[in-house]
């Protein structure tokens, strides 16, 4: 059934990139806007005109219940950034990257409150059309978010941490949606990451160039021939090429194709680094300013608050050394 509505010359928007293995598999790689009505569409397009035996997308597992959660949830998600989720992800992350991650997280949610449009709407037309071709599988083809953001953070220097972070945090140039279509060549949201990251190379390499790696080797992966079914055991092996669609932000499309022939080892960028002098102090900032704030929090709001902080695990564990160390005296 799917390789008779399988096109045999596929008609394809101009924003897909067609690469090939040696055994004959092909790929075709969706460069898209993240906040794009028009990239959608061409997720779409793509997968009923090639019915593909993979779907690769440009999530990892820690971000993938943004596939299943409807636009209105997500609208909201994305705008709401507040003191619940930045201690859910210093829990999940640590506080460097957690902090890290929330302050991208508000490059995400200053688009989607501009635009009143919520972010990921192309891995989710990936995810509904991949279920409707038959025997077609899903993966998640971007390096673990964790990874990238320890990474990110070892890179650089504890000026360039604060420099980076002051730029995030005041953040507030106004976008149009023709600003989203406009950046088709380049997507929005990687477009201003990059505008703030110019100056950090470092920065520019653990967040675009080592992902266009990963991507690109999960993408080879997919693209592996695939085994047909035997009527018994004794029968031969017999394999045909794969067909494969890739869904990735149009930035990361020129480094998957400049690193597509070549062999890639993904090992080295997978390892976390120890953190560096520079980044264990602006940790100890980080973390004296968060308890600060909190303690002019219980001065302001009072008892209900000092419940919250106490019911922390940090400060559990603070309190716990405390008592440690009274006991030994």
């Amino acid at each position: 059934m799917k390789m008779k509505k399988r096109q045999k010359k596929p008609t394809l928007p101009s924003t897909v990139t067609e690469l090939g293995t040696e055994d004959g598999s092909k790929v075709y790689v969706v460069g898209t806007a993240h906040f794009s009505d028009s990239s959608k569409k061409d997720v779409v397009k793509t997968i009923q005109e090639v019915q593909p035996d993979v779907v690769v997308v440009e999530l990892c597992q820690y971000r993938v219940s943004m596939l299943k959660m409807d636009e209105k949830t997500l609208l909201k998600e994305a705008k709401e950034i507040n003191l619940e989720k930045l201690q859910q992800a210093i829990k999940q992350n640590g506080v460097m990257s957690g902090l890290m991650q929330m302050l991208l997280l508000k490059v995400s949610a200053h688009i989607t409150e501009q635009l009143g449009m919520a972010p990921g709407g192309e891995f989710r037309e990936a995810f509904k059309e991949a279920s409707k071709v038959p025997f077609c599988k899903f993966h998640l083809g971007d390096r673990p978010i964790p990874v990238t953001f320890k990474r990110a953070i070892a890179a650089l220097s504890f000026w360039q941490k604060v420099k980076l972070a002051w730029g995030l945090c005041f953040l507030s140039d106004p976008i149009s949606k023709d600003d989203v279509e406009k950046c088709k060549q380049k997507d929005l949201l990687e477009q201003m990451m990059a505008e703030m990251i110019g100056e950090f190379p470092d920065l520019h390499r653990t967040i675009v160039s080592e992902r266009d790696i990963y991507l690109t080797y999960m993408l080879k992966q997919a693209a592996k021939q695939i085994e047909l079914p035997r009527a018994s055991e004794t029968e031969p092996r017999k394999y045909i090429p794969a067909v494969v669609v890739g869904v990735v932000g149009m930035g990361h499309v020129p480094g998957i194709e400049k690193n597509w022939n070549s062999d890639l080892n993904i090992q080295e960028i997978m390892s976390v680094p120890p953190p560096s002098a520079s980044s264990k102090i602006f940790k100890f900032v980080i973390k004296a300013t968060v308890f600060g704030l909190m303690g002019y929090g219980c001065y302001r709001i009072g008892q209900r608050t000092v419940q919250f902080i106490l019911s922390m695990p940090a400060a559990q564990s603070y309190l716990q050394k405390l008592t440690e160390i009274r006991s030994q005296h």
